[in-house]
């Protein structure tokens, strides 16, 4: 796939990039991992292998229920399972959490740059703000917005719009969105902001980035940094 970014953006002017946080910023799927199989444990089931977890982590907690469970969110015991899942996790959250190899690099190079970087997630504050303030990137984010931040939440462009006012103000235009789900690409094309998939993210096979009308892909976080500077 070309990494190349549409003629009609110019990547000199983009003054702040956001990210997704699960499978773009931080690769969290260990912890969420974690958290389905204990669930799974307590109920007698047995885990599931990693590889099998790890796709579906992008698409929030209510997959892995799915997953492990092999139930929708009418079935009675749905909605326990869910806060019974989402009550481990938040007590390990950062067991295992870790920036991508490489991003510690980009973050730093950014800021050094002067260009804004923050967090577009769909996951809930009480997971995010925790999260993010472990991490100790609460206070370098220029922004955070959650899944119950804005009213919408992605593919909605609510969420990113409102992040680019939180970072002071830049206009979407100026704006990259690096996600690696496709509610994230077709967030970032509905706010006009420049768009990347990060393959390097929690892909499935049913995935299909190609079909997404992204503005590029990039395959490790430091071509985050190559392509602002590729003309």
């Amino acid at each position: 796939m070309s990494s190349t970014l549409s003629a009609t953006i110019n990547r000199k002017a983009i003054s702040v990039i956001l990210f997704d946080l699960d499978g773009t910023l931080a690769d969290t799927a260990p912890d969420l991992a974690y958290a389905l199989n204990q669930t799974l444990k307590r109920h007698n089931h047995p885990p599931l292998p990693y590889d099998q977890i790890k796709p579906k982590v992008s698409h929030g907690a209510s997959a892995l229920i799915r997953l492990g469970f092999d139930l929708t969110p009418d079935d009675e015991a749905f909605a326990p399972l869910l806060q019974e899942l989402l009550q481990i996790y938040s007590a390990n959250i950062h067991r295992e959490t870790a920036l991508f190899p490489g991003m510690k690099e980009v973050l730093e190079r950014l800021e050094q740059r002067g260009i804004a970087w923050g967090i577009v997630t769909n996951k809930p504050s009480r997971f995010t703000d925790p999260l993010m303030k472990s991490m100790g990137l609460a206070d370098r984010a220029a922004c955070i917005v959650s899944g119950d931040t804005t009213m919408n939440s992605k593919p909605h462009p609510e969420p990113i719009l409102h992040a680019c006012r939180l970072a002071g103000g830049h206009s979407p235009e100026a704006c990259l969105y690096i996600g690696d789900a496709q509610r994230d690409i077709e967030s970032g094309l509905a706010a006009g902001t420049a768009t990347l998939v990060a393959l390097f993210g929690y892909l499935g096979s049913d995935d299909h980035p190609e079909k997404w009308g992204a503005d590029g892909y990039i395959t490790h976080p430091k071509q985050i940094l190559e392509w602002l500077d590729d003309e």
